[in-house]
């Protein structure tokens, strides 16, 4: 080893050691008669010494050192005159007897410290010199805290980690694939993997029972704060479970995760069906660490007279504690904000609940105290209130509530990140219908089994069919998602052909699946995690890509390597592919 110890480790009972050091110059200070450096790696910081009065030479040499350089550094330990408590290592300083410059580096092109001044981009396209920063550094170390943390409860579980394809066969369900033309078997492409659903399907027939994996998955579609080009799963699957097995199994994951990464414990679950996340929060993965559910007001507020009111399919709103004393711009401000294209509610119905009890609101020619009081009952409200209403068809307020919702939650500060508000959302519908194609596609897949209540429904009203699906909701962020799933070939062929497929397409896309349960598919179900999604959460993040070592930018290029780019002619020959002249041209 270049090194006796790392640059994070040296303490008090160290001193008078002769150690050697090897790291990056973080930054310098001459002082005069003496120079100090900090001298970095991936355990920390280490403050060097050079005096002027006993070793110039030295001392000179530590002047011209940059930043960056990479140096082994050889030298005793000492105690700090003037100590710094915001350090590990800030006890003691190394009195440096030897400098080894290793490697000399170009000025960065940004700081390399906790508040940088460099940008997304240029930080993305130097990302290996971003990675040298303390707080990425500690991302990376985060994740694979649960990385192995994991692996070691599902281990525990008696689950077997088993590797599945990544060049695999392209289906037309779900996200796009990225396709992987083949050399050797002209005009044909593999696809990359969107998940390794019916490879862990086939795990089960295959006998295996409990199945886990961490993977690296891809799905070509348009990007956002929490969604990559290429992203990791925690896929698991399960044999001989009903949805109860496979919850309470997973809720053993996360609270094991909770407490060993967060040292948090008593984590609990709460269970909310799809239909009332819904009607009550607007959303599929409601954020249920602070109230304002929504309340229905058709039947006290419309045919009233009020025209926005009586046309509305649907009357509904949320209670704002304490926010009667808003003022008039602070609520044309919200009246903009819900208006935005983003949220797209024509205008916004107020109601203060005056602290003397009595209503002022935006609809008073319309409707009198005791109505209002009325709405003030319903919502459970109190004088200091301030009641929040839209209305217009169901499916769009119900959206734009819980922008709303969410919205009011943040400006009022109740979206705590060290809080953790965990749920299973449960029940979705199997099936929606998409009027462009006028046809049903699966709201999670096609291999998803329907509530047994429901089967019979398929052939009768199939979007009324509810799927034995769940989702992990934490903090208002689908974490993951899984269901029961189909197992016997007549009940899947059915769903194929719900789904507009003929029998010859269902066994040209999915014969294998199909073919693999005729010989004994055991009950099975399962779940996949969004790993990167699971780690932003853990660091308080809303971004996934903090938490990558090399993320894609939002337009879905590495700036770093500069991907996607053109390929070689004669690659394209060998891959029996040509582009277009526009596409040349472009």
């Amino acid at each position: 080893m270049l090194r006796t110890h790392n640059c994070g480790e040296l303490r008090l009972e160290d001193i008078g050691k002769e150690v050697t050091l090897c790291g990056w110059v973080q930054r310098s200070r001459d002082l005069g008669g003496m120079t100090f450096v900090d001298l970095r790696d991936r355990y920390g910081l280490t403050q060097l010494a050079f005096n002027m009065e006993t070793n110039a030479p030295l001392c000179k040499q530590a002047r011209e050192l940059g930043r960056e350089f990479v140096l082994q550094v050889k030298g005793r330990v000492t105690e700090r005159s003037n100590k710094n408590p915001k350090m590990p290592t800030g006890d003691i300083e190394i009195i440096a007897t030897e400098i080894k410059i290793l490697n000399e580096a170009q000025t960065p092109p940004f700081t390399i410290e906790e508040e940088t001044d460099g940008g997304d981009e240029l930080r993305m396209k130097y990302r290996y010199l971003d990675i040298r920063r303390d707080m990425v550094r500690k991302n990376l170390e985060l994740r694979h805290k649960m990385a192995l943390e994991t692996r070691k409860f599902l281990s525990e579980q008696q689950f077997l980690e088993v590797e599945t394809p990544v060049l695999i066969k392209s289906t037309p369900e779900g996200a796009r694939d990225f396709l992987v033309p083949s050399r050797m078997h002209a005009g044909q492409f593999y696809a990359l993997p969107q998940s390794p659903q019916t490879f862990k399907q086939l795990l089960m027939v295959g006998g295996l029972d409990r199945y886990f994996q961490i993977v690296k998955c891809f799905r070509d579609e348009d990007l956002r704060a929490d969604r990559q080009p290429e992203f990791t799963q925690i896929d698991c699957e399960m044999s001989f479970v009903t949805r109860d097995d496979v919850l309470e199994t997973f809720e053993g994951l996360a609270r094991h995760l909770f407490k060993a990464v967060k040292g948090i414990e008593n984590i609990s679950f709460d269970r909310m069906s799809y239909a009332d996340a819904m009607k009550y929060y607007g959303s599929d993965k409601p954020d249920t660490r602070f109230g304002m559910r929504f309340t229905e007001l058709n039947e006290l507020a419309k045919n009233k007279g009020f025209q926005v009111f009586d046309k509305a399919e649907l009357v509904a709103g949320i209670c704002a504690e304490g926010c009667a004393a808003y003022s008039r711009k602070q609520l044309d401000a919200l009246t903009d904000w819900v208006r935005r294209p983003q949220i797209g509610a024509n205008g916004l119905v107020y109601v203060k609940y005056n602290e003397d009890g009595s209503f002022k609101s935006s609809v008073d020619k319309f409707f009198d105290q005791e109505q209002l009081k009325a709405w003030a009952d319903a919502m459970v409200a109190k004088p200091g209130d301030l009641l929040l209403i839209l209305a217009g068809d169901t499916a769009h307020t119900r959206k734009a509530l819980g922008e709303l919702r969410l919205e009011m939650g943040k400006r009022l500060e109740l979206r705590d990140p060290n809080t953790f508000a965990c749920l299973w959302v449960t029940d979705f519908p199997l099936l929606e219908w998409d009027e462009d194609t006028q046809r049903y596609y699966a709201m999670h897949h096609p291999f998803t089994s329907p509530l047994q209540d429901d089967i019979d429904l398929l052939a009768t009203d199939p979007g009324m069919v509810r799927a034995n699906a769940y989702d992990m909701v934490i903090n208002g962020v689908e974490i993951g998602g899984g269901s029961i799933r189909i197992y016997d070939r007549p009940l899947q062929e059915k769903m194929f052909e719900v789904l507009g497929f003929t029998p010859e397409q269902a066994q040209e896309q999915f014969g294998f699946l199909l073919n693999a349960f005729r010989y004994g598919a055991p009950p099975h179900g399962g779940v996949a995690f969004g790993f990167d999604r699971w780690c932003a959460l853990f660091g308080g993040s809303e971004s996934i890509r903090d938490y990558i070592a090399f993320p894609k930018n939002n337009a879905g290029r590495d700036v770093m390597i500069d991907t996607p780019s053109v390929i070689d002619t004669e690659q394209l020959k060998e891959l029996h592919l040509k582009l277009d002249k526009q596409a040349k041209s472009e």
